[in-house]
């Protein structure tokens, strides 16, 4: 019994046996998750039909062919060392460790891959000041393993800069130069100094300016602009 008629458009005509036989509809969150999703369903549909493969030799051609194809879809990855290895050893992770053919390359250890890297230290820093930001410390820390020079001297003048700019991006308009080195004085344990020769700091006015030329500064709410181009003719 056809299902289609002669009328048909369609050139090839299913029994209804075979229509019925077809897969049906699914949906990819119904069906099994793909261990490596670069390489599509078709991919590991192909791999586990080469490990039901019962054949050893038929296995082997299977799996180069895979290789291939494989290849044929990363090949930006032909100039990469060991392409040929990486490949492989994604087959091997596709097949779930689970494929035995003739290699060129040791079967990977399933142990290893799945090891997880120990937890990444993460920095636990909790200054009293943290509008300065953690990166002050280290500064301090520096001009404190340095030699009295005029080097030191101009890098606790730096750093005592660097403090007035940061209080100024994260609290007031304005900050008294003693209230910096206040500062510097507590986190240095009272072992900086800025030099009398090399004073003031920065003016505050300089560094707010600096801040409006880097576009950290307030910013205009496009008044201006739109009154300049409130005349401008539109084509």
């Amino acid at each position: 019994m056809a299902i289609f008629t002669k009328n048909s458009t369609f050139t090839q005509h299913f029994t209804l046996a075979q229509y019925f036989s077809m897969e049906a509809l699914q949906y990819n969150s119904d069906r099994e998750p793909l261990i490596i999703p670069e390489y599509g369903r078709h991919m590991h549909i192909m791999v586990d039909q080469l490990l039901a493969t019962q054949d050893r030799e038929e296995r082997n051609k299977k799996a180069k062919a895979i290789i291939g194809v494989m290849g044929n879809m990363n090949p930006h990855l032909r100039d990469v060392p060991d392409f040929q290895h990486k490949l492989w050893d994604q087959l091997f992770i596709m097949s779930r460790f689970e494929l035995d053919v003739d290699a060129p390359f040791e079967k990977p250890n399933k142990e290893v891959l799945e090891q997880r890297p120990e937890p990444l230290g993460y920095p636990q820093n909790f200054p009293k000041y943290r509008f300065y930001g953690n990166n002050l410390k280290g500064m301090i820390d520096v001009a404190l393993g340095w030699e009295e020079s005029e080097k030191k001297d101009a890098l606790v003048y730096a750093i005592a800069n660097h403090m007035k700019k940061c209080f100024l991006n994260w609290n007031k308009d304005t900050v008294d130069d003693e209230v910096i080195f206040t500062h510097l004085n507590e986190l240095s344990n009272g072992q900086l100094k800025v030099k009398e020769e090399l004073l003031p700091l920065t003016l505050t006015q300089d560094v707010l300016r600096m801040k409006s030329k880097n576009g950290n500064g307030p910013k205009s709410n496009g008044t201006t602009k739109s009154r300049k181009n409130r005349n401008r003719k539109r084509y």
